[in-house]
This record gives structure tokens, C-alpha cells and sequence, in this order.
């Protein structure tokens, strides 16, 4: 259980670019294979989420992941994508 204090008057909000940097973070977990398992549909799906947030880079990224995957796997990666926006 935490015990210590916050002081609120010095906390900061969290930065409008965090989702968009976390999104960008799961794409370079899944395309590098940091778990052990290299997921490009997983890979795809994040950095094009982070991408529709407005994280630029996440496009190089996504299509450098596209260039290695099959039209079947962008379309799943796609629909992942969808679908996660539509629940988030």
C-alpha cells in the first residue's frame, strides 16, 4: 500500500503524445521480437494505431513491417486495428 504523498501542486498532466508513444512502444516490442516472438500483424496493428494518433514515424515503421507480411496478415493486422479503436 503506497504510503508516502503526492504533492498536486507540482504534478503535471500527462503529455497529449503519451497514448500515441505507447502505442509506437508496443509496435517496436512486437516487430523486434523483445518477448521472444516476433508478431509483424501485432507490430502492424500498433504502429498504425500510433500513426493514426498522430506519431509520424509509426509510418515508416508500419510499412518497413508491411514489406514482410502477406495481403491476408495486413488485412488482420487492419482489422485488429479497427477494432481496437472502436473499443478504446
Amino acid at each position: 500500500m503506497f504510503q508516502g504523498f503526492i504533492d498536486q501542486d507540482s504534478a503535471i498532466p500527462v503529455a497529449a503524445t503519451a497514448i500515441q508513444d505507447v502505442l509506437f512502444e508496443r509496435g517496436l516490442y512486437w516487430a523486434s521480437g523483445r518477448s521472444g516472438v516476433v508478431n509483424l500483424v501485432a507490430a502492424h496493428k500498433w504502429f498504425n494505431l500510433a500513426a493514426l494518433k498522430g506519431r509520424t514515424d509509426a509510418i515508416a515503421h508500419r510499412r518497413e513491417v508491411a514489406e514482410q507480411m502477406s495481403e491476408s496478415d495486413i488485412a488482420a493486422a487492419q482489422r485488429e486495428a479497427r477494432a481496437w479503436m472502436s473499443t478504446n
